[in-house]
């Protein structure tokens, strides 16, 4: 994969939308090309980071798929939420300087690491780069709320495969058929179901000509079908 230089970021930069539309020269970039820490290859199941642990940078995801997850009083895992290359993770740990949850490499991970502070410092002097820090932080929200409410298994279902589709297309990725690196257990507990319960919607989902899905390889038949049924969710 390209990794960019100092005038071009790669295609899953979760900052190159703001250097773009800034039309940043090549002096501006360089002092942000230079806070980036490329990280990995990390393989399938070691951690990124772990709850407690002292926050002191952000990661974007270049490559692969990161869970993260807390462990309760009961020592029963709950998943806190997917990220996919060009997204984020380490936004949630700001506040309290603690990362509040772990967060897991769920197939080789290569990462863009960026020291928070110095981002920081150097997003006063860059406005582009600021209005996509608090971006990047809204959208970290907009999915921590994504499935509150008491919704069907099955809108929680059509809404996740949605959301990765929308997530998939700002990457510059394909929409519609995409490789889910999360097992289904992984996305039942995401979802708030039963493993049995998510295992039936996505059977049916297939028998309705929804969705193809063969091992962890998805295609959405139908996403205008999918978005009708995810809309008390998405609301748009």
């Amino acid at each position: 994969m390209d990794d960019g230089d100092e005038m071009h970021f790669c295609t899953t930069c979760a900052f190159s939308q703001a250097c773009q539309s800034q039309g940043y020269d090549k002096a501006t970039l360089r002092k942000l090309h230079i806070l980036v820490e490329h990280i990995g290859p990390i393989k399938q199941g070691e951690y990124i980071f772990r709850e407690g642990e002292d926050f002191n940078a952000i990661a974007a995801v270049q490559e692969g798929t990161v869970k993260t997850c807390i462990f309760d009083a009961e020592n029963t895992e709950k998943v806190l939420g997917f990220f996919l290359p060009g997204e984020v993770i380490g936004l949630n740990a700001i506040h309290n300087s603690k990362y509040p949850c772990d967060a897991v490499a769920l197939d080789t991970v290569m990462l863009c690491r960026f020291s928070f502070q110095k981002m920081a410092l150097l997003a006063s002097q860059m406005p582009g780069l600021q209005t996509q820090l608090f971006r990047l932080l809204s959208r970290d929200i907009g999915k921590a709320a994504l499935l509150t409410g008491d919704y069907r298994a099955e809108q929680r279902t059509a809404a996740f495969l949605v959301t990765l589709s929308r997530r998939h297309a700002q990457s510059g990725l394909s929409a519609t058929s995409f490789c889910l690196a999360m097992s289904r257990t992984d996305i039942a507990n995401y979802l708030r179901l039963a493993p049995e319960t998510l295992s039936r919607v996505f059977k049916r989902f297939q028998s309705e000509k929804l969705i193809r899905a063969s091992r962890r390889e998805s295609e959405l038949c139908e996403l205008a079908s999918l978005e009708k049924l995810a809309m008390p969710i998405l609301r748009n």
